[in-house]
């Protein structure tokens, strides 16, 4: 029986795997396909380093050729599900349908899901016979259960593991043939075509496959990448006529396709001249050399050391240390390349340049690898490297394929050189969409994650779980931080992070007095006896910071006169609020005590406001475009690029002289390049605060105004007593401290910074960081505190501690079940629909929304912006629209989303 159209399309009686959706009548064969995708695995396994990554998930050294080969099988059968009739039919035009109509079950069959019925044996019988699985099930040694799971594997290709126990889409008659169509023949043709493509795999007396479950997981990524590559329509042209010999096509294209998207790095290596001295790789002119933490890290640290963590003050050349390391690494061949992970965009954005110097340096510059922006939305959509995220594209540039890796964040970690935000790799730990891909994409490189700190339990437990994954499979990392806590070292150091044979391994408190004595700035390592701690020397960066407490939190007004008093001097000011809300007010009162002729009666007393300077005091305050404003992060990217690059002008290195006053939030802690004469800083942890101490005479200079020659940190507290901060409600007092103000809940930390700053007036960095960040986070020191201030501290204790064994409890919810299998384990192995949860765990709780027309920034009239994120909570309740109509209004455009409204300006994004 065959459709009634005189000319009917190849659709009709050929089984397809692609089709244009701008014209259906042009496909892409399924067995075609089936043969692109199993050659693109194939020529992933050639590539020694993807190849010795996924023997060692196995618990072996290498993979022999007729395991290769039967993965390969697997890897080509992942779109078995689409010769069902109901997914072929998904294009065809009504003249084609038989008897004028398609069969209700044919509505919305898929391939995967809809395979599951099949799979338990209700709907066609005949499949796996057809197939010859009965023959494949000889490849192990568990009578064909790891065959099972590795089939499995595959089929979950889209990003989630296959739920065999859901077999709501029921439609055994998709599975029968319909006109021309023939499931069950294109089952064996294709069973047939397995043993004819990769007749390796069907060789007897070859040992088992590999059974753990981290080598199916291993599997499954490099299946998807496969799939991605072998997908790629310009690199594999449709083909709608059968072709007996298209293997033999495919197996042609396949090494091109990936060498042109930077997997298969071979001619790159050969090219490959070494690694310059320090100062010719860095570009550094009259450079001294390395210092003591980067000699530690790089030099003097074995660098086979599965897992390395840099301890070392800001400032100190950590980046600097770890790109030298991984350019060893390069040249020792144990890694591929290189994931830079910051904890912001902002961060990022900041990294990526000095990433893309060192690779310049680095290797010659015919075979110079693209560094990708694994940074959605922060990069410019126009740089080489950029593009809009959330779309394929197909880079029609000077670049080739290339950047492939940057078309969507799902393959971001496909590069070979890439840096972004720590997010992006922690979602390879996570029961997340193709978490299994960026895991199997990542482990072939160095992962670097900087900044890391001790005080969030769910990032801690997420990024265990990421470095033990990594390790499993062969990969390297290195941790980077200036104030890490040692239960934190501890328990990433652990030999199995996630579930360490003995508790101390894994970071069971060590003494409070221990914890201080550990030497700093030091190099860590993972060794198979357990953490290693290694002193590296003091880097010639040591300052002394003068702290002074001033019980003026919410009093904007002193604030902001101390402030011009010093800018007026000359001085560069740096403050940084814990809210955007107290930002926003600190940079109002500046404004209008800058520009007010009355300053005795603006100043509340203070004498320091009395102090006069000569004209307009707003030409010191921080401008972009000579538009006066802020820096935080509820900016849109492209006006971000713009602060940030006005921050590090106007307080960077080669800052010019003259005062001026930067007021924003945390995006000001960490990696912009800021050299201030003084700090104004709400009061926080005491790691956080180091963190912002390291914007404080960044760089040594001669030229710092008088008085501002000894670095001088002003902390903002709301008293001396912070026990009212137990009971007041965020929406009175949103100063982002304790259990309800939203940024620093745990109110003893913040108690024992206060009192670290009354008992040393003093800081001498970085000889003090250990005792500061211990005597602060330590629990021998946070239980001190407990027990002097009474029960309500008690019972705040109680409150903070549940609240980290609850997030430890969601983290390890969340987390992939390394330890499962897709087949023997399949109801564990379900991701559950709770995507949006993780990534706001993450700190992604943000949606983006398109603007239309796109408004002008009023920053840059030439620049307009088309979508903006705002924290998901904005909304209310309301749906989340595909786009919002922008509104120009003065100085910037409002919107509006069902009964919220919302404007954006200079000071950036907030509810009206």
């Amino acid at each position: 029986m065959t459709p009634t159209h005189p000319n009917p399309p190849p659709y009709t009686y050929r089984h397809w795997a692609k089709a244009d959706p701008e014209n259906r009548a042009r496909i892409h064969l399924l067995e075609h396909h089936l043969a692109d995708v199993g050659a693109c695995f194939e020529q992933l396994l050639r590539q020694p380093t993807i190849h010795q990554r996924l023997a060692c998930s196995g618990g072996r050294d290498s993979l022999d050729e007729t395991t290769a080969a039967r993965l390969t099988v697997f890897a080509a059968l992942h779109d078995i599900g689409k010769v069902n009739a109901g997914f072929q039919t998904q294009i065809w035009r009504p003249e084609d349908w038989i008897g004028g109509r398609l069969p209700p079950s044919f509505q919305h069959v898929g391939h995967i899901q809809d395979l599951t019925p099949v799979l338990n044996g209700e709907d066609a019988d005949w499949f796996f016979p057809a197939l010859g699985f009965a023959e494949m099930c000889q490849w192990d040694d568990q009578d064909g259960l790891t065959v099972c799971n590795l089939f499995i594997a595959a089929l979950s290709h889209h990003g989630r593991p296959l739920n065999l126990s859901d077999t709501r889409s029921k439609n055994p008659a998709a599975w029968q043939p319909y006109g021309a169509l023939n499931p069950r023949e294109c089952t064996e043709r294709i069973g047939q075509l397995m043993r004819q493509w990769f007749p390796a795999a069907f060789a007897s007396n070859a040992p088992p496959l590999p059974k753990s479950p981290a080598f199916q997981r291993h599997f499954l990524g490099l299946c998807i990448l496969a799939d991605w590559i072998g997908s790629n329509e310009k690199l594999f042209p449709f083909v709608d006529q059968p072709d007996s010999n298209y293997i033999a096509r495919a197996r042609q294209q396949a090494p091109t396709a990936i060498a042109a998207i930077g997997l298969d790095i071979a001619q790159q290596r050969a090219a490959f001249a070494g690694v310059p001295d320090f100062a010719a790789l860095f570009k550094l002119d009259g450079a001294p050399p390395p210092n003591a933490i980067q000699r530690q890290a790089a030099q003097d640290t074995p660098l086979d050391c599965p897992l390395v963590i840099i301890e070392s003050e800001t400032g100190s050349g950590k980046t600097e240390a770890a790109l030298w390391r991984f350019a060893r690494m390069y040249q020792q061949g144990l890694v591929d390349g290189l994931y830079f992970a910051l904890p912001t965009r902002a961060a990022a954005g900041q990294i990526y340049g000095r990433v893309q110097r060192l690779v310049k340096n680095l290797f010659p510059a015919a075979h110079c690898p693209e560094v990708v922006p694994a940074i959605p939305g922060y990069i410019d959509r126009d740089s080489p490297a950029g593009g809009l995220q959330d779309y394929p594209v197909w880079w029609e540039n000077q670049h080739g394929e290339r950047p492939w890796a940057a078309e969507r964040p799902k393959r971001y970690l496909a590069a070979q050189i890439a840096v972004g935000t720590v997010d992006q790799a922690m979602l390879a730990a996570l029961q997340a969409p193709h978490a299994h891909l960026r895991a199997a994409s990542l482990a072939r490189n160095l992962l670097v994650v900087d900044e890391v700190h001790a005080s969030d339990p769910y990032m801690r437990e997420v990024l265990a779980a990421l470095l033990q994954a990594h390790r499993e499979t062969g990969g390297y990392a290195l941790l980077m931080s200036a104030t890490l806590g040692s239960a934190a070292r501890q328990r990433w150091l652990a030999a199995n992070p996630a579930n360490p044979a003995n508790p101390a391994a894994a970071g069971e408190d060590m003494p409070l007095s221990d914890a201080i004595a550990a030497p700093y700035p030091a190099v860590s390592q993972a060794t198979p006896a357990g953490p290693h701690l290694d002193a590296a020397g003091f880097n010639d960066q040591a300052k002394a910071v003068n702290m002074e407490s001033l019980p003026a939190m919410h009093d904007f007004d002193p604030v902001a006169a101390r402030a011009l008093a010093a800018a007026r001097r000359g001085a560069k000011v740096l403050i940084i609020r814990n809210t955007v809300g107290h930002a926003r007010r600190t940079q109002q009162a500046l404004e209008t005590l800058a520009g007010d002729a009355d300053r005795p009666s603006r100043a509340n007393g203070n004498p320091a406001a009395l102090e006069t300077g000569a004209g307009d005091d707003t030409k010191l305050l921080f401008a972009v475009a000579g538009i006066t404003t802020l820096h935080h992060s509820r900016f849109a990217a492209v006006d971000r690029r713009l602060l940030d690059a006005a921050v590090e002008e106007q307080l960077g290195r080669d800052r010019r002289p003259g005062g001026r006053i930067v007021v924003g939030t945390q995006t000001l802690e960490q990696s912009l390049d800021m050299d201030a004469d003084l700090l104004i800083s709400d009061l926080c942890p005491a790691d956080v605060l180091l963190q912002r101490l390291g914007r404080l005479h960044r760089h040594r200079r001669a030229d710092r105004p008088t008085g501002y020659a000894v670095p001088h940190c002003i902390v903002l507290t709301p008293g001396e007593d912070l026990s009212p901060l137990l009971r007041r409600r965020s929406e009175q007092d949103p100063n982002g401290l304790g259990p309800r103000g939203g940024v620093y809940r745990s109110l003893h930390i913040l108690e024992a910074t206060r009192r670290l700053l009354s008992e040393y007036p003093q800081w001498r960095i970085p000889a003090m960081n250990r005792e500061l960040v211990e005597r602060a986070t330590h629990p021998a020191a946070l239980d001190k505190i407990t027990q002097e201030l009474g029960a309500e501290w008690a019972a705040h204790a109680n409150y903070t501690e549940g609240g980290h064994i609850a997030d430890r409890q969601i983290a390890q919810g969340h987390i992939l079940q390394l330890d499962k299998s897709f087949y023997e384990d399949n109801r564990e192995v379900i991701f559950p629909d709770r995507d949006e949860q993780i990534r706001t765990r993450l700190g992604d709780d943000q949606i983006e929304v398109t603007l239309s027309p796109p408004p002008a920034s009023p920053f840059a009239p030439e620049s307009s912006i088309d979508r903006i994120a705002l924290p998901l909570r904005w909304l209310g309740g309301n749906e989340i629209p595909e786009s919002a109509t922008a509104e120009t209004v003065d100085g910037g455009f409002a919107f509006r989303i069902g009964s919220r409204q919302f404007r954006y300006d200079r000071l950036g994004l907030r509810r009206v």
